[in-house]
């Protein structure tokens, strides 16, 4: 397939695009910006995609910006949806990239895609307002949504949590400076995220919602832990308040089982490698 990609110089994105070569795919990074929707209009006509994977958006929920979060994530995706719709032949699957966030803070866990949506930051709501929005497309596009649980590894940015832990450990800094301690997230390997994309950019049901998730939730403390194990490094680990988010999600853990049954149906297999093997890849990263 022609793959369309939005987001493609971005952590995600850039794997994304090798996993898609290597599987025999053609992919082309969209170069308009997604608020400009005249300039997304020329560009997806020219491309004539099969296909659409749209990661690109404002990821990072500490985001100085808030308007940013809806003038991207929304207001971009859709132009993103009128310019697709607005092709001659429209593509025969659209990837939407929501996110886990949309789900806020649960007391039920695992959680599966049938969990009413609480989102409790901007991120989270500007995902949500995103798929709300995409369904009213569903009539003219084949969409698939996606809502990645955390993930991590090489080339993440350190703005996020495990590579900035992950940069610290490497240069053995005396101490760290970190938010709220008592969290537990899935720290899943990007390797996962993108195999996962791929097999529901083929096999997934028409207007179905993918959590992209394993199910084994780890607490911070249990990371920073893995790391010290790996380097034989323990900083001091030190709570700055300005680093508390008042909105936290306290613990996201997701249940697999829709997501497994459409890998166990394709006959297909993703990659999951495990916390440690993950972590000491981004300490090896930053260790060059």
């Amino acid at each position: 397939m022609k793959i369309l990609l939005t987001g493609a110089a971005g952590f995600t994105g850039r794997l994304f695009a090798e996993r898609a070569s290597a599987a025999g795919h053609t992919v082309v990074a969209l170069q308009a910006d997604l608020t400009n929707a005249a300039a997304l209009q020329k560009e997806a006509l020219a491309v004539a995609p099969d296909a659409v994977v749209h990661l690109a958006a404002i990821s990072f929920v500490g985001h100085a910006n808030d308007h940013a979060f809806y003038g991207v994530n929304v207001v971009g995706s859709t132009n993103l949806l009128n310019a697709l719709v607005a092709l001659p032949v429209r593509p025969q699957r659209v990837l939407l990239a929501s996110s886990a966030n949309i789900y806020g803070n649960s007391t039920h866990s695992p959680i599966d895609e049938m969990q009413p949506p609480a989102p409790v930051n901007h991120y989270g709501m500007s995902k949500l307002a995103m798929e709300y929005m995409a369904r009213t497309y569903m009539d003219r596009l084949n969409l698939v949504i996606t809502r990645p649980f955390n993930y991590t590894g090489p080339g993440q940015d350190i703005n996020f949590l495990i590579p900035k832990l992950a940069m610290h450990f490497a240069e053995r800094a005396p101490s760290i400076a970190l938010g709220n301690l008592n969290v537990e997230r899935e720290f899943n390997d990007i390797q996962m995220v993108c195999d996962a994309y791929l097999t529901l950019l083929e096999h997934g049901k028409p207007g179905e919602a993918y959590n992209i998730c394993s199910g084994n939730p780890y607490s911070l403390r249990f990371v920073i832990d893995t790391f010290a194990r790996l380097t034989g490094h323990s900083p001091v680990i030190e709570v700055n308040p300005a680093f508390v988010r008042a909105n936290e999600v306290h613990r996201l853990c997701g249940n697999p089982e829709k997501l497994n049954d459409v890998i166990k149906a394709s006959g297909g297999a993703v990659h999951t490698p495990s916390l440690a093997e993950t972590l000491e890849r981004m300490l090896q990263a930053f260790q060059k």
